[in-house]
């Protein structure tokens, strides 16, 4: 099956380990001296509006997909624990996390 990166761009990505919506395909991460992809990039969601900034973006290897949809794509991705830092931004300013 061949596709262009435009039609990789806005896939739905789902994680078959616990079934939750990663998100959408934003970006793709090209090896240049083999020209192959290496893996997709999920940005990170807005943190309120986007003032925040954003969570960390999600990389997905290739070697974890597992299925390549029409709409979605499925994979096996081990998420990271994240744990929450110490307050930072205008959230710390406003009292936002707590």
């Amino acid at each position: 099956m061949n596709c262009r990166i435009e039609d990789m761009r806005h896939k739905e990505v789902i994680n078959i380990k616990d079934g939750t919506r990663l998100g959408t395909v934003c970006d793709l991460e090209i090896d240049t001296t083999n020209a192959r992809v290496s893996a997709i990039v999920i940005y990170g969601k807005l943190r309120w509006l986007g003032l925040l900034g954003r969570e960390d973006d999600i990389v997905v290897r290739w070697q974890d997909i597992q299925v390549i949809g029409d709409d979605t794509i499925l994979v096996h991705y081990n998420n990271p624990v994240r744990t929450k830092g110490p307050p930072r931004g205008l959230g710390a300013l406003f009292g936002y996390y707590k």
